[in-house]
């Protein structure tokens, strides 16, 4: 995993770890133990609704067994579904206090907890706002409701707005004569960093209502736009054929780059309970979308779709829903073990399940694998709540690594380096 310095919030922290390792009042001639400048953020959600309350817990080492209770001795916000880990930094789309809608940067404080360290609000009338990516530690972009046709840029260090990219006749080149199309945006529910250029999903919607640009779309395919970085300028416009929705938008950014660079995007399909959903591909060195490859959840069943996506040396690993998907109040979508995990090989598109892990419940704003200390970690939640934390997976096999009792199932474990 790359590192580096957490400036700014932490450098208070890794001053006082620098002179507890330099005491010279010891003498007993034993060396003093240097306080671990590794960190292991667990973050666990509490109940089940839209304001995600929930927990996060420091740990020094990574955890392992069983953890009591991951309320004691932890923080306690909103907004904890999941989070978008950059590095050394702590992500989220929601405010930890408010569960306000922006780009929410975390803190590990000196007394080893977690808290809200800088936030950009965004429009909180619309889901999207602060969907967000990071380029590098000076250079972000993110999307706000109140200017739908531009994405905004802030300085992920200082946490500072920036400016913006005025995308509105790139949304424009379609459209403007279709009466049903009511509402329009860009990177509203997908952002993406490759190679200089950024990604940015065209939302062309038939509502303007509080869940506008969400399975409301108007067009069969997902349009994305191509801007250079560097120039801010549009070079094109791709689209994944025959789909429908790209993402439901939360902190699972539905996305993932294999090791060799290849980009790997999930579309959810024409509802909430999938059809037509999809994995697509933009290879490493390219800017369009593979015609050659696609990974369909209709040539695997009828009634499912996917959820999230991983990527790692030429296998994808990823939820595949073992019945037909319900929705509403009483469906099993979100909350029923309904949802087995698979290997699948890039080249062949051959799946394999893999052993020894539960059957668990959608991930939703979670990742549904991770990789920590060069292991590919597996988010594990079933429904009665015994299987709760994460395995670790070698090859198409898992086995525990902790396991939550109570304070919430798991939805983030992340690895923060505080010093070098």
């Amino acid at each position: 995993m790359r590192s580096f310095l957490w400036k700014i919030s932490l450098i208070a922290i890794s001053v006082g770890f620098l002179f507890a390792s330099c005491s010279s009042d010891d003498n007993s001639g034993t060396t003093p133990e240097t306080p671990s400048n590794e960190k292991y953020v667990l973050i666990t959600m509490s109940e089940n609704n839209l304001t995600k309350p929930g927990f996060a817990t420091v740990f020094d080492e990574m955890p392992s067994g069983d953890i009591v209770n991951n309320g004691s001795n932890s923080t306690q916000g909103l907004g904890f579904g999941g989070w978008r880990p950059h590095d050394n930094w702590l992500f989220k789309m929601f405010s930890l206090d408010a569960n306000a809608l922006g780009v929410e940067r975390l803190k590990i404080t000196s007394d080893n907890k977690i808290a809200s360290d800088r936030f950009i609000a965004a429009d909180n009338n619309t889901n999207g706002s602060g969907n967000f990516v990071i380029e590098n530690e000076n250079s972000g972009f993110y999307w706000d409701g109140n200017d739908p046709l531009k994405i905004q840029t802030f300085n992920p260090s200082s946490m500072v707005r920036t400016g913006d990219i005025d995308l509105s006749d790139v949304v424009n080149e379609r459209g403007t004569d279709e009466p049903e199309i009511l509402y329009r945006s860009i990177g509203q529910k997908f952002l993406a960093v490759k190679n200089g250029k950024l990604f940015a999903n065209i939302t062309y919607a038939t509502t303007d209502g509080p869940q506008k640009g969400f399975w409301d779309d108007f067009y069969p395919d997902v349009y994305l736009a191509v801007i250079d970085i560097a120039t801010g300028t549009h070079d094109k416009t791709i689209k994944i054929e025959n789909t429908g929705s790209i993402a439901y938008i939360n902190d699972n950014h539905m996305y993932d780059f294999d090791t060799n660079g290849d980009l790997y995007i999930v579309t959810q399909g024409r509802s909430a309970i999938g059809g037509q959903s999809k994995i697509s591909r933009i290879k490493a060195n390219e800017t369009d979308i593979d015609e050659n490859w696609s990974l369909n959840m209709d040539d695997i069943m009828t009634g499912g779709k996917f959820v999230s996506v991983f990527a790692k040396d030429g296998k994808l690993i990823t939820l595949i829903p073992n019945t037909e998907l319900t929705g509403g109040p009483n469906g099993n979508i979100n909350f029923e073990n309904v949802w087995d995990f698979y290997s699948i090989d890039i080249a062949s598109q051959e799946r394999t399940k893999i052993n020894n892990v539960p059957t668990v419940t959608n991930p939703g704003a979670a990742y549904c694998a991770i990789e920590i200390d060069d292991k590919i970690l597996l988010r594990v939640n079933t429904k009665e709540g015994d299987q709760n934390g994460y395995y670790e997976l070698n090859g198409t096999e898992a086995t525990p690594l902790f396991n939550v009792t109570s304070g919430g199932s798991v939805s983030g474990l992340h690895k923060v380096i505080l010093n070098e």
